[in-house]
């Protein structure tokens, strides 16, 4: 079941603003009016040092859930690795077809090509904090990955983090529609929900002030598609979801 209201609130606005922009101001602002900053201006640059602890340990095919402006995506087609990034924002999408990688406008929560046949899936930049519900979150991943597939995921610095919200995504402009549910979790909650739903932790690092953890699937998809689903390939079909997914997002 898909988090009513995510996609909206991503999908247009101050974030698509941003990223067509290459830079912030751009927060997540709580319904008691606590702003988290985004940084747009390191998601829209070339993958950091951080990023290529991340991108070193990425075994086989990678999707990129929530791929943003396409920094991992690009890097990993650079290297000659099959990548596909998703995310809800057409802007992010076009982003991302444009530095050359290959990119479709989609939930997490639809269907995706190669379902359970990732090698590795990564959830960078807080999108731990999809659908503000990471055991649901934790579930839909393992569909995705091949039995025994890494999940690589960013947790929030302060390790006592365990968080879930209502949020507005806003900048200077205001906010745009309705408060979505949004989670934050530092390593020790991730490792927990991870372990509730039947991850094997494999590691855990710091690098550049940002904090990753790598778990293990042990679960095997009974829903399966080729990986080499021509959507991969169509940017075309990144601008229009609906060609082979039964639900676009709106």
């Amino acid at each position: 079941m898909r988090p009513v209201g995510v996609e909206r609130a991503w999908a247009a606005g101050p974030y698509d603003r941003a990223v067509r922009a290459g830079r912030g101001p751009l927060f997540l602002r709580r319904t008691d009016g606590w702003l988290l900053p985004l940084d747009v201006e390191r998601w829209c640059a070339d993958a950091d040092p951080a990023d290529l602890t991340v991108l070193r340990r990425c075994e086989g095919s990678v999707l990129d859930v929530g791929c943003g402006p396409g920094r991992l995506v690009a890097a990993l087609c650079t290297r000659g690795r099959r990548a596909l990034g998703i995310d809800v924002s057409e802007e992010a999408v076009a982003r991302t077809v444009r530095l050359g990688g290959r990119a479709l406008r989609r939930s997490v929560f639809e269907r995706l090509p190669g379902e359970g046949t990732w090698d590795t899936a990564l959830l960078m930049d807080g999108n731990v904090g999809i659908g503000g519900d990471p055991d649901a979150l934790f579930a839909r991943m393992a569909l995705l990955l091949t039995s025994g597939g890494l999940l690589i995921a960013e947790t929030v610095p302060q390790r006592d983090v365990d968080e879930r919200v209502l949020v507005h995504v806003t900048d200077a402009h205001g906010t745009v529609g309705s408060p979505f549910p949004w989670a934050r979790l530092g390593t020790p909650a991730l490792l927990r929900y991870a372990d509730r739903a039947g991850w094997l932790a494999e590691g855990q690092w710091s690098a550049g002030g940002r904090c990753f953890v790598a778990l293990r699937s042990r679960s095997t998809s009974s829903s399966a598609e080729p990986p080499n689903s021509a959507a991969l390939t169509s940017s075309q079909r990144a601008r229009n979801p609906s060609v082979d997914s039964p639900a676009a997002p709106s």
